[in-house]
C-alpha cells in the first residue's frame, strides 16, 4: 500500500476474455445521470441516494424517512424537480409584464432566455430522476440494437 492507497487490480476478466471495468455491471438508458452507477452495479443505490440528496434543499438530508428509504427520497427528489418545472414556466410566462417597466429590453430577454435554458435543464433532470425512481423500484433497462 503505497501513500495509503492500496494496490491496483486489474479489472475481472469475463466472457471471452473481455474485460469489464467494475461498477458497468448494469446497463444505463439514454439520460442516466452521469453521477449515478447503473442499476445492478454494485454500490449503485448509495451513488443514487447521493445524488438524489444533492439535488433536493439541503434541509431534507435531516430527514430519517428520506435516509432511510430510497424510494421515498426518489419520490420526493421528483416532486421537487418538478415544483421547479412549474416555477421556470411560470417565470417565463410572466417575466416581459412583470419587467417592462424596470429594465431595459436587453435584460428583459436575457431573463427570458435565463428561463429557457433552465426549462431545459429540468427537462433532462426530470428524465434523469424519473429513470433513477423506475430503477430503485426494480426495473431494469437492457441494451437496443
Amino acid at each position: 500500500m503505497a501513500w495509503g492507497f492500496p494496490a491496483y487490480e486489474a479489472p475481472e476478466t469475463k466472457g471471452a476474455g473481455l474485460t469489464r471495468t467494475p461498477g458497468t455491471e448494469g446497463f444505463a438508458p439514454a439520460g442516466w445521470p452521469r453521477e449515478v452507477r447503473p442499476p445492478g452495479a454494485p454500490g449503485w443505490e448509495q451513488s443514487a441516494a447521493a445524488w438524489l440528496l444533492d439535488l433536493c434543499p439541503a434541509d431534507w438530508r435531516g430527514y430519517p424517512g428520506l435516509r432511510k428509504h430510497l424510494v421515498v427520497l426518489a419520490r420526493f427528489a421528483l416532486l421537487h424537480v418538478e415544483a421547479g418545472q412549474t416555477a421556470a414556466a411560470r417565470g417565463l410566462s410572466e417575466t416581459r409584464a412583470d419587467l417592462r417597466d424596470v429594465a431595459d429590453l436587453d435584460v428583459i430577454e436575457a431573463a427570458v432566455q435565463t428561463w429557457q435554458l433552465e426549462q431545459a435543464r429540468l427537462l433532462g433532470l426530470r428524465r434523469a430522476v424519473g429513470l433513477v425512481e423506475e430503477a430503485i423500484r426494480g426495473r431494469r433497462f437492457t441494451a437496443r440494437l
